[in-house]
């Protein structure tokens, strides 16, 4: 089976491990945590909503 690499999967990965990174600093040592939170909620959707957009059946 030939499966291609998925660009947009990975970047949106990697973003995300960027977000959780700001949100253990922000968390921890600013002690932020409304605005971490929110960061956090809203920069890892992007990956579930690629994810679910390819995985759509009409």
């Amino acid at each position: 089976m030939n499966k291609r690499k998925n660009v947009l999967l990975d970047k949106s990965f990697d973003f995300a491990i960027r977000i959780v990174n700001i949100y253990k600093v922000l968390s921890v040592e600013k002690k932020e945590f409304v605005l971490s939170k929110q960061l956090l909620r809203s920069g890892t959707a992007n990956g579930i909503f690629i994810h679910e957009a390819q995985n759509i059946k009409s």
